[in-house]
Order: structure tokens, then sequence, then C-alpha cells
């Protein structure tokens, strides 16, 4: 019998304030970062800045690459951890100076392994407070959340596929679900795949755009033909949900 005078175990021991907000502190640095980084960088990592710097940025690439290739994948991770504005033309500047390989790989590797900084900064500040009050509340919510666990791996994959899904409530999301580390991490690798080698291979035809001193036509990227790939993945990936879906109708 434990002596009712020793100190209960440590896995019972609630956690103090201040362990509370340190375990809090790196949501909080992404969260302050992404709204901060919307206000006073979306100019400065945006497609303009690109084209100014792009000659400066070649002549480093051509002196160090792999310098240029480490600082790159860096600067990426950053932006994807961070939830900075730039997502976008950090992809396109990894076609510009990388070409479409490796300048994908590059892409793949940094915003994968930003998206797991935010996934375990949302673990580690949240844990599942959202999952747990789920199952005792009803509607909308408590069925999504029944989706989410019945579909882990197909949501997870619509997620990453569907551009219409911010890349950081991609993260954020499934960290608050209860979704498992590596379920997260492979989904996401594999999911941002078509999207890098998307944007990549744009990026890569950017230079001749800007040594004629045109500024580039970014409308082919909305144009069905572009997503026509990523549409039949998709595809692929809601095919389990519709079949479940009809054999419980069955």
């Amino acid at each position: 019998m434990q002596d009712p005078t020793s100190p209960p175990p440590a896995s019972t021991v609630p956690a103090t304030r201040p362990q509370v907000w340190l375990r809090r502190l790196p949501l909080i640095v992404i969260l302050s970062s992404a709204v901060l980084g919307a206000i006073l960088l979306r100019s400065e990592l945006g497609l303009e800045s690109l084209a100014r710097h792009h000659h400066t940025l070649m002549a480093f690439r051509d002196a160090h690459y792999a310098l240029a290739a480490a600082s790159f994948t860096f600067a990426y991770l950053a932006i994807a951890a961070l939830s900075l504005p730039g997502a976008l033309v950090a992809s396109l500047a990894g076609g510009l100076l990388f070409g479409l390989f490796p300048g994908s790989l590059f892409c793949v590797f940094a915003a994968g392994t930003g998206a797991m900084v935010v996934f375990l900064a949302a673990r580690a500040g949240i844990g599942t407070a959202v999952m747990d009050r789920l199952p005792v509340s009803s509607g909308a919510g408590a069925r999504l959340a029944d989706r989410l666990r019945k579909n882990e791996w197909s949501m997870l994959f619509v997620m990453r596929l569907v551009p219409i899904v911010p890349f950081f409530l991609a993260n954020l999301v499934p960290a608050m679900l209860g979704t498992s580390f590596w379920r997260f991490a492979v989904s996401t690798y594999l999911g941002i795949i078509p999207g890098a080698i998307l944007f990549t291979s744009v990026g890569s035809g950017l230079g001749e755009a800007f040594a004629r001193g045109e500024a580039p036509d970014l409308s082919l990227l909305y144009e069905p033909v572009i997503y026509a790939p990523l549409l039949g993945l998709l595809a692929l990936v809601l095919l389990p949900l519709v079949l479940n879906s009809q054999r419980k109708d069955r």
C-alpha cells in the first residue's frame, strides 16, 4: 500500500501553470509569427521580390551550390514551420534555382518537415482537447470526428491534395483530433509531392520570363488542365470513402 504521505506518481501530478505555458509556447510563437508575417512580410515574400532578386540568387547558387541548396531548404522549412506567407513563391523559387529535380525534392522535404513542426507544437500545446470534448457533444463536430477516425488515411490525403485547404489548418486539425504522428508524416510527405512537382515545374521556366523583364503569368496555375492529375489522385483517395458509404447504405 502506498504511504499516504508520499507524493503521487509522476503521471498523476497535474501540470503546473508554468509547465502548461511552456508547452504552449511553440504554438504561440507559430501563431504570432503567422499573424505578423501576414502583415509585415507579404510583399517581401512575394513574386515581385523574387523577380527583383533572382539575378543575385542565381549568382549565389552558381558560386556556392551546396550552401545555396541548404539555405533554400532551411528558409522554406522556416516559412512552413512558422506559417509565414510565401510558400507558393518558395516552391516557384525552388524550381527557378534548382530545376524540377532536385528542386521538388528540396520543397517536399522542407514543407513536410515544417508541417511536422506545426503538428508537434499543436499536439504539445493543445493536445487532443478537441477530440476529448467531441464524444460528449453532438451534431456536425461529432460526426466529423467519427468520419476522421474511420477514414483517417483518406481524409489526411484529401486535406493535402485539395488546394482550398490552407496548409496551416491541414497541420493543425489532425493534431487536435488525435491523429498519430506517423500517419500524419506519411500522408504529408506523400500528399504534397504532386503540388511540389507542379509548382517547381512552373518555377523552372520563370528564369526566361525574368530575363526578358516580363512579369510571369501565373494564371496557368489555375487552368483546369493543370489540376487534372491532382483531381485524378483525389478521386482515387476518395474512392474508399465512397465504397464505405455504399456498404453502410446496403
